[in-house]
């Protein structure tokens, strides 16, 4: 099934979608993209999908062809304070008022969101895989949150977020209960299952 190209024909329209929420490490991401609407191309498709090197050529063509992008982030102490589901509402609007242009209308991956200023906004689930913006939007979530992890990881090598990217692998929970957790842990997060007990907080 080919991505619809638009929900509104003849409104300026922003997709958007996040990555990372179910991470035990890292911040939530976000992007927002307007396309034009005669835009397609076959690398463009759900991020999930396609591989990591195939992630970073979509990238490249998004950010050529897009009429205007954002991405943005929220980050572990704040996703501490507000919870998960509140910093990737966050991290959307931070993303929607990073764009050059307004839109006149989002599409939003998931069933819920908060409102963002007066713009009017449909949820869509599974919209990545139904939305060309949507899908655009999350692969630079996704390729801006690896990149990030990747970085991480250079400091912190015993947690293999290069491989993982923060998400919780048997791997990861092992280091964590071997090591601590981080600055990059999310301390709300159940970050070892019960009843393990290590030095959670170093």
């Amino acid at each position: 099934m080919s991505l619809k190209p638009f929900l509104n024909k003849g409104v300026i329209e922003a997709g958007c979608d996040e990555a990372g929420r179910g991470c035990l490490a890292g911040p939530v991401f976000a992007a927002a993209v307007i396309l034009p609407m005669d835009f397609e191309h076959p690398l463009v498709v759900d991020s999930k999908k396609l591989s990591e090197g195939k992630r970073i050529e979509a990238r490249a063509i998004i950010e050529e062809e897009a009429i205007s992008w954002a991405v943005a982030q929220v980050d572990p102490k704040e996703i501490d304070k507000i919870n998960i589901l509140n910093a990737s509402f966050l991290a959307m609007h931070r993303a929607i008022e990073g764009l050059k242009v307004r839109p006149e209308a989002l599409l939003i991956d998931g069933n819920r969101f908060n409102p963002f200023e007066d713009i009017p906004f449909e949820c869509v689930v599974k919209g990545d895989a139904k939305f060309l913006s949507i899908a655009a939007a999350s692969i630079l979530a996704k390729t801006y949150r690896d990149d990030f992890m990747k970085a991480a990881a250079e400091d912190y090598p015993v947690y293999e977020w290069k491989s993982n990217k923060g998400y919780p692998t048997a791997a990861h929970r092992k280091a964590i209960q071997l090591h601590g957790a981080s600055i990059h842990h999310r301390r709300s997060f159940r970050l070892l299952p019960d009843p393990v007990q290590g030095k959670l907080f170093s």
